[in-house]
């Protein structure tokens, strides 16, 4: 029973108990899927037939999604391809060339990197196809200080290639590798040209500075882990800013004056030097040769001296008159001879020197010449 005639209810301290109202939720409300699905299904009835969202409509629209999403996961990884499969952003598995499948977003991703295709970055120009015609020097990029202080604009390129298509994703930023690869060329060019001279790297030492850049390139980015290979790296242009141009042209033209002088000098001495030593080797074989033919001579005029000298004292005149004879024949044979005859009343006979015979050599200077002729 309601003590005060039907009025409200009281407590018991008697206080009315009336329901104290509701507060306003604060903060942010959940969404509300089942507006959210009824406000759905209610604008695709206005596209579909009348009945369609039924039970069976719901199953076909279920299904035919379902085989859309499982079609996503077929992949085709090409020849020069590595496929690499990631589940919530986590290494699974490589793939060879071929047709795979695997589940798709937002479970498994799959990656398919050109591991054979070389790519090409150019530092310190830009080439012609982006400029319409010549190569437009980036002097923030070719600028680079040389060994003997002084600044070579160096232009070249790098050919790079995947090596690690694993690496390559997780440890690179695949937006921006190219960066990566320049930064690292860059860095590794300034470090080999600071240690050469402006006039071995615009000259002789350019196939050695690009195989320095190239195995310092490759160590840097095996540090990083990149996976990525530096096939190669090769040197289009080394030149000086246009303020030194024409100076270092004249010293250009200078130190080729001197290597074409070296080269004549080294071409001289390969000819000279064999010449000397045959010319040499041929004074000493004729050196040799009369030594042997004196020691022949020699001994052969000793022999012959004993053969007279052992016939001279068995018959010491007859001997001295044939050495007499002997020694005259040898002396007037070669000599014009005046016979002088006081029988022949006057008449003077001149002979002519014996045929093949040496001509008289003149009396040595300040002896008077002696007559050769022989009275009988």
């Amino acid at each position: 029973m309601n003590e005060n005639g039907g009025g409200q209810p009281k407590g018991p301290w008697g206080q009315s108990r009336k329901p104290a109202p509701r507060k306003p939720p604060t903060g942010t409300r959940p969404p509300d899927f089942e507006s959210l699905l009824r406000k759905w299904r209610e604008d695709l009835q206005r596209y579909l037939p009348a009945g369609f969202l039924g039970k069976r409509g719901a199953w076909a629209v279920g299904t035919f999604a379902l085989a859309i999403w499982l079609a996503l996961g077929f992949y085709t990884v090409n020849d020069n391809e590595q496929g690499v499969v990631l589940r919530f952003g986590a290494f699974v598995k490589h793939t060879g060339p071929g047709t795979y499948w695997h589940l798709p977003w937002p479970f498994e991703t799959a990656y398919t990197p050109n591991v054979k295709k070389p790519n090409q970055i150019d530092i310190g120009f830009k080439p012609p196809a982006e400029t319409g015609g010549q190569r437009e020097d980036i002097q923030d990029e070719s600028y680079m200080l040389t060994a003997d202080d002084a600044i070579a604009a160096v232009q070249f390129s790098v050919f790079w290639r995947i090596k690690d298509a694993n690496a390559y994703l997780f440890n690179v930023d695949r937006g921006k590798s190219d960066d990566t690869v320049k930064a690292v060329a860059e860095s590794a060019m300034r470090e080999v040209v600071g240690q050469e001279r402006l006039d071995a790297i615009m000259t002789s030492h350019r196939e050695l500075i690009q195989d320095r850049v190239q195995r310092g390139m490759q160590s840097i980015l095996d540090t990083y882990n990149a996976g990525i290979e530096v096939v190669s790296v090769k040197m289009l242009g080394v030149d000086t800013p246009s303020q030194v141009r024409t100076a270092n042209t004249d010293v250009q033209k200078a130190i080729a004056d001197k290597d074409k002088k070296r080269n004549d000098a080294e071409v001289y001495a390969a000819t000279a030097v064999p010449e000397a030593k045959g010319e040499a080797a041929r004074i000493v074989k004729e050196a040799e040769a009369y030594k042997q033919q004196a020691i022949v001579l020699g001994e052969g005029e000793a022999q012959r001296f004993s053969a007279i000298y052992q016939e001279y004292r068995k018959a010491p005149d007859i001997t001295r008159r044939r050495i007499y004879l002997e020694t005259m024949t040898a002396v007037l044979k070669p000599l014009h001879k005046v016979i002088v005859d006081d029988d022949a009343k006057g008449v003077t006979l001149q002979l002519p020197p014996s045929a093949g015979a040496a001509k008289p050599q003149p009396a040595p200077p300040g002896q008077p010449g002696k007559p050769g002729g022989a009275k009988k």
